[in-house]
């Protein structure tokens, strides 16, 4: 549960423009498994379910709300 919680941490570090990048398509599988993760450890069932709807979706449409909200909070929202 430590490395889970690390990654977390990791990410939430990271610079905006990194989260920003990583918004963009086919690698916004990270939100996706940051979103599992992060429901993982705080034993949140509905942040692990859109985690795994973000990895359906992420290639498609999820990935513009996430670089939407980056930008605008700094990291995405529905974490």
């Amino acid at each position: 549960m430590k490395i889970l919680k690390d990654l977390i941490k990791a990410v939430d570090k990271l610079p905006k423009l990194a989260k920003i990048i990583l918004c963009l398509p086919f690698l916004d599988i990270v939100w996706a498994v940051y979103r599992i993760v992060k429901g993982v450890v705080k034993k949140d069932t509905l942040g692990i379910l859109i985690g795994v709807i973000w990895v359906i979706g992420g290639c498609t449409i999820t990935w513009v709300f996430d670089l939407i909200t980056t930008i605008m909070y700094g990291h995405p929202k529905l974490t």
